[in-house]
């Protein structure tokens, strides 16, 4: 079996389960241009555990609704996947192999940011799904590692997929449509991104809070792009960046996907 490419996709706002745009539609051809995995492993913007990541063994993961003032539509989405407890102690052992501790939850349930894209990915929910979580507060470059303890997986029919958004100031937001403009700053942001990320410029990438023109106002805080980096170490030595989807949606969310082989 050939190695899988790993995976980065922006998971946006929650509609995106339940409204139209060209992020949308990606998402919905997105599955079946890639090869079948066995399993998917997703590393999400809305788990964090603090110290160490951690994996779910959950056999029968929920699906969490995480967010509010959506419509109910939304609240009565599920997505019944079955876990894959296996990939997740695999992933363990991978961590702890590189001499990095990780916890291990037995019923920690899929967020927004794993199945949301996920239902646009696989709508028939039949490949088993495991998370892995970030680790609350650390950098990029933990998150780099971490990814590249778990490279080996990519190997073994699982795709690896880090689910957050290229940009994310919901600060921002203030009820601009689907369809809004990007602002100076989100767009220059993204530009960079994509230039960095083409280059295969890791060292400009982990320190692009001090060097991405209004790094800290498109991510006041790290967690929706952390995913980005575990999905680039995923990876493994040598990968090439391939940009798969660029939109924007509500103005404030770039909503890039890219995958790194």
């Amino acid at each position: 079996m050939s190695p899988l490419p790993t995976i980065f996709v922006s998971h946006g706002s929650p509609m995106l389960a339940l409204q139209d745009s060209p992020a949308r539609r990606f998402l919905q051809e997105l599955g079946q241009s890639l090869p079948r995995p066995k399993a998917i492993a997703v590393v999400s913007a809305h788990w964090e555990t603090a110290g160490s990541p951690a994996v779910s063994l959950a056999p029968r993961p929920s699906t969490i609704h995480d967010f509010g003032g959506f419509p109910q539509a939304l609240f009565d989405m599920r997505y019944p996947a079955a876990g894959a407890p296996e990939v997740a102690e695999r992933a363990a052992a991978l961590f702890e192999a590189a001499g990095i501790p990780v916890g291990r939850s037995a019923d920690r349930g899929l967020d927004h940011g794993a199945w949301v894209p996920l239902k646009l990915m696989y709508p028939d929910a039949d490949v088993p799904v495991m998370q892995i979580s970030l680790v609350r507060g650390a950098s990029p470059a933990v998150h780099e590692k971490l990814g590249q303890a778990l490279a080996q997986l990519r190997h073994e029919g699982v795709l690896v997929i880090g689910s957050g958004s290229l940009t994310h100031n919901l600060y921002e937001y203030r009820g601009q449509p689907v369809d809004a403009p990007a602002p100076h700053w989100v767009s220059e942001f993204e530009s960079w991104m994509c230039e960095r990320l083409e280059a295969n410029d890791a060292e400009a990438l982990l320190d692009y809070r001090n060097r991405a023109p209004s790094a800290k106002q498109n991510h006041p805080t790290e967690e929706h792009l952390l995913p980005l980096f575990v999905a680039m170490g995923a990876a493994g030595a040598g990968a090439k960046t391939q940009l798969l989807h660029s939109s924007f949606e509500h103005g404030v969310l770039a909503m890039d996907a890219y995958a790194f082989n």
